[in-house]
């Protein structure tokens, strides 16, 4: 049995090239390759079943920083990260007539031939997406993807003589292009001008063996790590600015782009100007063909299989209460509110209200205290949440910090704040550093940022001529000595602890089925039937005629906490008695106020 012409991992394009053929095999007139505009003609399908049906996923390597060296352009990468700049629509000639054989450029930088100065051709469109890992993702989700041997230059290769890795390249080219070499339809000329045209794209190997990919890459940080992602045939809907996405698709490097300035030979020129603001020998190109957004589950190990019953999630909720607090210095009190902080979220908007969030303001902090405590805590948000961060707050952090996320109307590129966030972000405010002091004009509008994440759950973005409100789901705990002036938490909590132990680090076993835990919890839908909505609202009525004081926020913190209290059991429904639970925590939160 012959076996196929393409590799989906090592030969992508071949792919794509083989099913645009038979798609136009039929009729070779321009309407039936029209028609193809906007369209998948079979090859994400043939991707699709190879990556989700045979088991390829496992065989696609993850594109980052550390793999970006080693892995051989114009084959199939997986990358994950946060969508940060949306750079619009990019026209390219998509199909273009060659000779009498129709041929397509998509999926690719540059044309799989040089064009015809005078021939048949379709403009397409394709969306361009500025994408980077995530910020504040945290070690152990790394840890947690799945490795996958690099279908890439060996590193030992890097040390060979430079001819032999010029002759490797070019004939790993040939074999890579031997779909093309195969075409019937082309005359000898064609095939050798194909062959020097194809082999051309493989000195990228040259240039990442020798090092000069790999000089610029190693500068870059992990947080300055960018991938420019080229989707096709998406509704506009599919994905939004800080969304977090998998993308499987061609990494691209193609020589001529880095030249293309030095040249007035267009018939490669497939861009537009974007190649001037993310030059490809820094900025990875990846021409998507799968994607979907990802969730906490995503970066789960997938070596843990738990069900969410009634008697699993107690347990794991006992040990993960038992070690919260222990990390309080025995604080149970602490330690509960602490565990329903962890598991909101902002679950929607009623107009400018988000619904589900929960802020806690750990107040009894000063900087030895935080030392300990704090730095506890903060370890052990960074093992369980995919993605934190802790700004250690200060007048000169606040006048000096970029936390708004600006557009650079010369570039048309969106230049990224601290306040850029991946919806699920952990966020720790430290005010144990806040000394006094005086905000200059930065700093004041840092602290007003800060305090409408806190209160509204939004960023303002700053597009120069107009700013624009955009939703968030960051969750944000506070240390300070006293309640924070600057940041209006939904939960003021004294912190009182009874001893000054160091805990013992929580096994990978305890950590893994925490993370679950807390994944399922969050994902968890829940509604009151119209049973349980009476007597939540005849509870309400005799709280309120109970205590005169209480007010709206009040009475919607209180629902809140018997929503996650009930959530913490895996139960999707309040009950009265976590109803009576959550009243009883607010009323000791209140003596210790007083």
């Amino acid at each position: 049995m012959v076996g196929l012409p393409y590799d989906c991992v090592a030969n992508p394009h071949g792919a794509v090239r083989l099913t645009f053929e038979k798609a136009v095999a039929a009729s070779q007139d321009a309407d039936s390759v029209a028609a193809l505009c906007g369209k998948d003609w079979g090859a994400v399908d043939l991707f699709r079943m190879f990556l989700f049906e045979e088991d390829g996923l496992s065989k696609v390597p993850i594109l980052n920083k550390s793999s970006l060296p080693w892995i051989k352009p114009n084959t199939l990468v997986r990358f994950r990260g946060m969508v940060q700049d949306m750079l619009g629509n990019e026209l390219y000639i998509g199909a273009f007539k060659d000779g009498s054989t129709w041929r397509t450029n998509k999926f690719t930088d540059v044309a799989c031939r040089p064009i015809p100065s005078s021939c048949q051709s379709f403009l397409w469109e394709r969306r361009l997406f500025v994408c980077v890992p995530v910020p504040g993702q945290n070690s152990w989700i790394l840890d947690a993807a799945p490795q996958v041997v690099l279908n890439s230059y060996d590193k030992d290769d890097a040390s060979q003589h430079g001819e032999k890795r010029m002759r490797d390249a070019s004939h790993d080219a040939m074999e890579l292009n031997v779909l093309d070499e195969m075409d019937s339809s082309c005359s000898k000329k064609q095939r050798e001008d194909e062959h020097i045209f194809q082999s051309c794209q493989s000195l990228v190997g040259e240039a990442v063996l020798q090092g000069g990919m790999l000089e610029n890459r190693n500068n870059l940080g992990e947080s300055s790590f960018s991938c420019l992602v080229k989707a096709y045939d998406l509704p506009e809907s599919h994905l939004k600015l800080n969304d977090v996405f998998e993308f499987i698709g061609i990494y691209t490097f193609d020589p001529e782009l880095v030249h293309m300035s030095s040249t007035d030979d267009s018939s490669f020129d497939l861009m537009e100007d974007v190649s001037n603001q993310l030059p490809p020998n820094k900025v990875p190109r990846l021409h998507c063909l799968v994607s979907r957004k990802l969730a906490v589950q995503d970066f789960l190990s997938g070596s843990l299989a738990l069900q969410p019953l009634p008697n699993v999630m107690s347990d794991i909720r006992e040990s993960l209460l038992v070690h919260l607090s222990a990390l309080l210095g025995n604080d149970t009190v602490a330690a509960q509110f602490l565990l329903l902080h962890l598991l909101s979220r902002v679950r929607h908007t009623m107009d400018v209200i988000a619904v589900g969030k929960l802020s806690l303001n750990l107040t009894g902090f000063n900087r030895e205290s935080a030392s300990v405590f704090g730095n506890q805590l903060n370890d052990i948000i960074m093992e369980l949440f995919p993605f934190s961060k802790v700004i250690p707050l200060s007048v000169e952090y606040l006048n000096n910090a970029v936390l708004q996320p600006r557009k650079d109307n010369q570039s048309g590129r969106l230049v990224t704040g601290v306040l850029q966030l991946a919806e699920g972000t952990h966020l720790t405010i430290d005010e144990t550093h806040l000394q006094a002091g005086v905000l200059n004009s930065v700093g004041v509008e840092n602290a007003r940022l800060l305090k409408n994440l806190m209160e509204w759950q939004t960023v303002q973005y700053d597009f120069e001529y107009y700013k624009i409100e955009m939703a968030a789901d960051i969750q944000m705990l506070i240390f300070s000595e006293g309640k924070s002036n600057i940041l209006p938490a939904d939960m003021i909590l004294p912190f009182r602890p009874e001893s000054f132990v160091r805990v013992k680090k929580a096994s990978t076993e305890e950590l893994q089925a925490w993370r679950w835990y807390l994944a399922t919890v969050k994902s968890l839908h829940y509604s009151n039937g119209p049973q349980v909505q009476q007597m939540l609202e005849d509870e309400i009525v005799a709280a309120m005629r109970e205590d005169r004081s209480l007010g709206y926020k009040d009475l919607e913190r209180v629902l809140i906490m018997a929503q996650l209290l009930s959530a913490s059991l895996g139960e999707r429904s309040v009950s009265l008695e976590q109803w009576q639970k959550a009243k009883e925590l607010e009323k000791l939160r209140k003596e210790r106020l007083r």
